[in-house]
């Protein structure tokens, strides 16, 4: 966190949080509420960040509190984020072996689970926290995936797993320094199995804005 950051919450403790003005889609783009609708996506309200300087300030000043709503410290203020998915958005940034960074910019020093979705999304936990695998990197991440003995998944074999949601056990996604064992969830499930909220919203009684 910026030392200035954590000046201010020092100076200003009890500023109210803000909620439902920040957001993180699916492709670690920060988006912001639009005061301008015609700007604006026409679903969600939102529109991208484009400043580069204040997108490296939020993700330097990104993290969550113990009930796993995540949210950007803006000075002294809380702005709690909606995620499209996942706190973070990995991003492959090795290929040979394969390591991954956050969408933050955070090397990933440990690959600790990998999850596949309904959607043949693949989902990472590391030390910095859960996330999914952007898009564009997900075809090179689907071929990590392989049986214990060192065989690829076939296409066909890879369809049927994904489609048919069976059972995982046996598949394996190689980085080429580590094998982890694949598990399967259901985007809905991810929330509650890794602990973070999607929604952040404040409780009866809580002050916000």
């Amino acid at each position: 966190m910026d030392p200035i950051v954590s000046r201010a919450m020092a100076k200003w403790p009890n500023v109210p949080a803000v909620y439902g003005w920040l957001a993180l889609d699916r492709r670690g783009r920060w988006l912001i509420k639009s005061v301008t609708p015609a700007a604006a996506d026409a679903e969600a309200g939102f529109e991208p960040i484009g400043n580069e300087k204040l997108i490296e300030f939020v993700g330097r000043n990104y993290t969550h509190d113990e009930q796993g709503c995540w949210y950007f410290q803006n000075g002294p203020q809380r702005v709690y984020v909606d995620l499209a998915y996942t706190p973070y958005v990995y991003r492959i940034a090795h290929a040979h072996p394969l390591a991954f960074e956050t969408h933050t910019g955070m090397p990933c020093a440990e690959l600790q689970s990998v999850w596949m979705d309904e959607a043949g999304n693949l989902l990472f936990a590391t030390e910095h926290g859960p996330g999914l695998l952007l898009d564009r990197d997900l075809p090179r991440g689907l071929e990590a995936l392989a049986y214990a003995d060192g065989h690829a998944l076939e296409e066909e074999q890879l369809i049927a797993l994904i489609e048919e949601g069976g059972d995982a056990a046996g598949v394996y996604f190689n980085t080429g320094a580590a094998s982890l064992p694949l598990a399967l969830m259901r985007e809905e499930e991810a929330p509650r199995r890794l602990g973070y909220v999607r929604e952040p919203r404040p409780s009866a009684g809580q002050s916000g804005c």
